[in-house]
């Protein structure tokens, strides 16, 4: 970690060296008064002469470059977003080490899900907070392109692969052999399955386009005169359903025990079945070892304190299920009778475990071969340090604070970049934009999305690879989560700033896009359980017509 901080530092030093390009626009009045030309003229003759010099531009905050060459201008955007990306890295490692901290409570679930938002907003804060009205309302519609972009993205791209690449064979009983090629019998045959509580998270989702409806009804009633009062109301209406998603989860806390699921099942897959499988065969003398090694008082059960040894024993406290809560949830996972757990519980529910993630690994072979995954080896040496580092209490304490001290450093060094290179990158989008006859809404709607979920959607893929019911509704929840959160906070930005400084603007087409995707993938998410291999092609040919709708709309028809 601190050799990737050094590296982010190092960009933003060259970044920051002495531009040889710099200048800006200069004009001075110079009165030329020559004798020889006004020789026999009672009044001198005043030449007003316009010198300019050959400039570039003018750099954000003085110090970052710039230029006004088409390519030049490009190749910052990349140097941007590359920063930007690690920029969101930090603040998502930082969320996640909080909520680990915090746990899967109201109040975790909940700075979580808001830490998540900060990269959006932050682009559109700088979007919307330009120096002059005129300029803050060329960048706005930059902001609602990248909130769009990110919400379709979501929705079609790594939704459209969470289905492909968790798909196995839906017929009951199944044991055929792998699919090599995929066929039209493959994409009804095929598919995934999720659990109702999934459903029910997509039925949230589908909430978040009320606010967007709300904007379209100046555009439907071609009237003008009405958008302010329009503005005012969708951002009333998005703050009561954030608040009221937050109530939600405080008085039905499922959203964010599906948080500590997720970290269960990371719990078994990367450590259980390292330490406690031999050859991928649950090792039950090892784990009766272990169970007479933890109970230490030597009386025949595990208590709450000794389980939290257990799991502090195998470096669980970075998965977060070290805290008081995330043990009593382990304790009733074990269905531990008095709040203690005897031998014959504690084999018997760590053997089903690991035999249900050794089924995951086997079922995700029968897929087709385009999407099957692989699987990982076990190493001995693991094992062996379980016995040897079960006592590591003394320094809880202190690793919590250094963690807390962490989290924050992380998630401020994050924002930071992503406030300080937002504005530049505005700037550089809206110039590339005018200079070229690109879409305005390209790198916005496009590239910037793609810096920022990138990571989102190589973990997404590499969860649903599992191909169990578990992990592919988890991940979908997860998605689901964000979008709503994305849009809720995204649009009380945006719609704040609009209102506050009284910009103009018309994002209609932007408005209209995020509601036919979300209307279509949230009808799937609320309705179905079990989605055919078809579904996800349907999710990922959405993109593409979006794009194209965009361009009728803004190009063609001249929406905005």
């Amino acid at each position: 970690m601190i050799m990737r901080v050094a590296f982010t530092f190092f960009l933003l030093l060259l970044l920051t060296t002495p531009n040889l390009g710099y200048g800006r626009f200069m004009g001075d009045d110079i009165s030329l008064v020559s004798d020889a030309f006004s020789i026999g003229q009672n009044n001198q003759q005043s030449h007003n002469l316009t010198v300019l010099s050959t400039v570039t531009c003018e750099p954000t905050y003085g110090f970052l470059p710039c230029t006004t060459a088409v390519w030049g201008q490009l190749f910052l955007i990349v140097v941007y977003e590359y920063l930007l990306s690690i920029g969101e890295k930090y603040v998502s490692d930082g969320s996640e080490l909080f909520f680990q901290m915090i746990g899967p409570n109201v109040f975790g679930g909940s700075l979580f899900h808001l830490l998540g938002t900060i990269p959006e907003v932050a682009l559109i804060l700088v979007s919307g907070l330009s120096a002059t009205t005129t300029t803050a309302e060329e960048q706005a519609a930059s902001g609602m392109s990248l909130l769009a972009g990110s919400t379709v993205m979501l929705l079609t791209l790594i939704w459209g692969s969470c289905i492909a690449f968790g798909s196995k064979d839906l017929s009951e009983d199944s044991n055929s052999s792998v699919v090599q090629h995929l066929t039209p019998k493959c994409l009804k045959s095929f598919g995934a399955t999720v659990d109702v509580p999934t459903s029910y998270t997509g039925r949230i989702m589908i909430l978040s386009i009320v606010p967007f409806i709300i904007l379209q009804i100046p555009k439907i009633i071609d009237s003008l005169s009405g958008t302010r009062v329009t503005v005012l109301l969708s951002l009333l209406v998005t703050l009561a359903f954030l608040f009221a998603y937050m109530f939600y989860q405080a008085f039905q806390p499922w959203i964010g025990k599906r948080r500590f699921d997720y970290m269960l099942q990371k719990f078994v897959k990367d450590k259980l079945q390292k330490v406690l499988a031999s050859n991928g065969t649950p090792d039950v003398p090892l784990m009766k070892e272990i169970f007479h090694e933890i109970d230490t008082n030597n009386d025949g059960f595990i208590s709450k304190a000794e389980l939290s040894v257990f799991l502090l024993g195998i470096h669980l406290q970075q998965e977060g299920l070290t805290r008081d809560e995330n043990i009593a949830n382990v304790m009733e996972a074990f269905d531990a009778s008095g709040d203690r757990i005897d031998e014959g519980e504690f084999v018997r529910v760590l053997t089903k475990w690991l035999t249900e993630g050794k089924k995951s690994v086997t079922k995700s072979d029968h897929s087709p071969k385009f999407f099957s995954g692989g699987g990982s080896k076990d190493t001995p040496e693991e094992q062996q340090s379980l016995l040897v580092q079960k006592k590591k209490t003394r320094t809880t304490a202190i690793k919590s604070w250094w963690n807390c001290f962490k989290a924050t450093f992380l998630v401020t060094l994050g924002t930071t970049m992503l406030l300080l290179l937002g504005s530049p990158l505005i700037t550089s989008v809206t110039a590339v934009a005018k200079a070229t006859t690109m879409p305005s809404f390209f790198i916005p709607y496009v590239v910037i999305p793609l810096a920022l979920n990138y990571r989102e959607a190589i973990a997404a893929i590499t969860s649903v690879r599992k191909k169990t019911q578990q992990s592919i509704s988890l991940t979908l929840s997860e998605i689901y989560g964000g979008v709503f959160m994305n849009s809720m906070i995204g649009l009380t930005t945006f719609l704040a700033i609009v209102y506050i400084r009284d910009l103009s603007w018309d994002v209609s087409a932007e408005v209209l896009v995020v509601l036919i995707v979300c209307t279509v993938i949230g009808l799937f998410a609320s309705l179905r359980t079990k989605f055919p291999l078809w579904t996800s092609f349907i999710a990922y040919l959405l993109y593409p017509i979006s794009l194209l709708l965009l361009y009728v709309l803004t190009i063609v028809l001249g929406w905005s």
